[in-house]
């Protein structure tokens, strides 16, 4: 154990019985660092989260926040934590000021200024009740009550589900500051984009198992296009056929239809010399992509993740 660590967790491990849950994980996530937590739903990163905020028991297994039991020193982290929930409890008729207030309350206060402008920025009536707030409101809500204290360590459980893209932009540049104030921050979700904008590092959780701690650079390894091309006239296969990262290519006359992984550089020189009718590419879906990554884990297993700081 190293105080210089912002979270870590040792053989961490909630058994739902029927292979539910989460196992032995390992994890150390390093002071300043934004560290991704990815996964489909199921995974097993909202447990993760509450057994960090020692919402649940652990089955077996321990886990450290700045060198604090997460279970004996609750009260202590929860003052140096910003936690955002997938979903908010539910504040009934408070309108949004009050619910600031009854929380900021609890910490020992927070910087009224600040409430203000993370309110502007997020374009949230604090004036309203809680129950006339839509998803996306009630998500803003959430992000505010999080940062409004500027927390050591930020805990993020899916935060721009249900956002619109403008605001979803304002966080990030909130997180960036965050960052820059020298927060640490756990971020789970789901989106790979999402992760890719904001992480240094990521881990991928599947069925409760984390496979994978990577660098951000490693992510552009299960990134891929769906690609399919008419030409006028015969594909030029032979060229294709030696383009890195091209797999699985399907030919119907003159269509062709291929998966692409990495740039598209290599590619566009195969083309030269060929008239292109049309050309299509499209991302995939995150769950295609998991499942194109866990397909290749079965065939070509990894070993441990481990607990390299993040």
């Amino acid at each position: 154990m190293t105080t210089e660590l912002a979270v870590e967790t040792l053989g961490l491990s909630k058994d739902y019985a029927s292979g539910r849950g989460l196992f032995d994980l390992d994890l150390a996530i390093a002071r300043t660092s934004v560290f991704g937590y990815l996964g489909p739903n199921g995974a097993g990163k909202t447990t993760t989260i509450k057994l960090l905020m020692a919402m649940i028991r652990p089955t077996r297994g321990r886990a450290r926040i700045f060198g604090l039991d997460s279970e004996k020193d609750a009260v202590a982290i929860k003052r140096r934590v910003g936690y955002l929930p997938a979903d908010l409890p539910q504040f009934g008729g408070l309108r949004g000021s009050e619910v600031v207030a009854y929380l900021a309350g609890l910490r020992g206060g927070v910087d009224r200024k600040r409430v203000e402008s993370l309110a502007q920025r997020l374009d949230l009536d604090l004036g309203r009740r809680f129950r006339e707030y839509s998803s996306g409101n009630k998500k803003k809500l959430g992000i505010l009550i999080a940062f409004m204290s500027a927390p050591e360590l930020l805990i993020l459980d899916e935060p721009t589900g249900g956002l619109d893209p403008l605001i979803q932009q304002e966080f990030y540049r909130i997180l960036g500051e965050a960052r820059a104030n020298g927060s640490t921050v756990f971020l789970s979700s789901h989106v790979l984009s999402e992760v890719e904008h904001v992480c240094d590092r990521v881990g991928i959780l599947r069925r409760g198992r984390l496979i994978r701690v990577a660098e951000l650079e490693e992510l552009h390894d299960i990134h891929f296009h769906t690609v399919e091309i008419v030409f006028d006239g015969p594909p030029p296969l032979e060229k294709l056929g030696r383009v890195p990262g091209l797999e699985k290519l399907v030919r119907q006359g003159t269509h062709v239809g291929f998966t692409l992984h990495g740039d598209f550089n290599g590619l566009f020189q195969a083309l030269g010399g060929s008239k292109v009718v049309n050309l299509s590419s499209h991302e995939p879906t995150l769950e295609e992509v998991f499942l194109a990554y866990y397909r290749e884990v079965d065939e070509h297993p990894v070993g441990t993740a481990g607990a390299a700081p993040a």
